[in-house]
């Protein structure tokens, strides 16, 4: 069964393709056109995935060795994300699928980052924890099968990867700022300067109070104490973060005994976070599952193997495929 997979969510143009789960393709086109801006801007993010989208996909037919007619199904990414930006991803794949008489599946995008876990070997084993961790999302997951998912915490204002890039920006680094921190992270002392962490009840999270705590601390400095003590702002501002993620994950691990556990997202690149987590693993005995850094920022082989296994189950959403900006499992 080959699938075409494509991801449309936010800023990369992204196309892959999959031969009975074995990824032969998945090419990614970046939108440089955001950086002046400082952020993504929905407007110009859509413009691009309209000039981008066909292209991509072509590039990655060709670099798979097939042909538009080998394709058994399609699966596109319809939330959650930005609207303009998934509807260009969605109404090409509805096209195609139209054009070719092939199942069509809808993905959702945060189960798309947990099941990438399924591109390469060791696959994690069921049940698992998975801390899925992005610009948009923060959560908590127990999942049982590919296609069952229960989140069992999640953050209840901003996500991990916006504190991340928000405290990059505060500090006057160019966007996307979250990588940034983590190379500067990695020659600062953790220690330096203290930050509050988000306490919620259960596994829930909070970063609206850490990202306030970073500005009014940078409020109170000079541009040039700033430009002295960067390294060590930017790894107490990572050590802060990355210690509040994997308190609840603890907290999850413990009650649940549950030992098979993963990482997800565009944060799980983040160099400190996978050290921190290869230490818990150590220290509790865990099965650590940490993605490939190509599978953990947005890209279409996590949407191939998804809906290569919700194909699998017999779904098609066909014509009928929707999106929805704010998708829930």
């Amino acid at each position: 069964m080959i699938i075409l997979g494509i991801e449309s969510s936010c800023d990369e143009t992204a196309a892959a393709v999959l031969a009975d789960g074995k990824l032969l393709s998945n090419l990614i086109a970046t939108q440089a056109i955001h950086q002046q801006y400082g952020g993504v801007v929905p407007e110009l993010a859509s413009r691009a995935h309209q000039e981008k989208i066909v292209p991509v996909v072509q590039a990655a037919i060709a670099e798979a060795g097939i042909t538009l007619q080998d394709l058994d199904g399609i699966a596109v990414t319809n939330g959650p994300g930005l609207l303009g930006a998934l509807l260009v991803g969605a109404s090409f794949a509805k096209g195609l699928a139209l054009a070719l008489q092939i199942p069509l599946v809808g993905v959702n995008h945060t189960q798309g980052h947990i099941l990438s876990h399924f591109l390469t070997e060791p696959a994690p084993k069921f049940p698992f924890l998975c801390l899925t961790v992005s610009g948009g999302h923060t959560q908590l997951v127990v999942v049982r099968s590919p296609l069952d998912m229960e989140i069992i915490g999640q953050t209840e204002d901003d996500a991990a990867g916006e504190a991340f890039d928000k405290a990059a920006k505060l500090l006057g680094l160019p966007y996307p700022g979250g990588p940034l921190i983590d190379q500067y992270a990695q020659s600062g002392n953790p220690k330096a300067f203290q930050f509050p962490k988000g306490n919620m009840e259960g596994y829930n999270y909070s970063f609206s109070g850490i990202k306030t705590a970073i500005m009014y601390f940078l409020q109170k400095q000079d541009p040039e104490f700033i430009q002295a003590n960067m390294a060590d702002i930017c790894a107490s501002i990572q050590h802060t973060l990355v210690e509040t993620l994997l308190t609840k994950l603890k907290l999850a691990i413990k009650e649940t005994g549950i030992k098979e556990v993963a990482i997800a997202g565009g944060v799980a690149a983040n160099s400190g976070l996978r050290q921190s987590l290869q230490l818990l693993r150590d220290t509790m005995g865990l099965n650590l599952y940490i993605p490939p850094f190509a599978y953990c920022t947005d890209n279409a082989a996590m949407i191939a193997m998804a809906g290569h296994l919700l194909l699998l189950d017999g779904r098609d959403d066909g014509q009928n495929l929707d999106v929805s900006p704010n998708l829930k499992y």
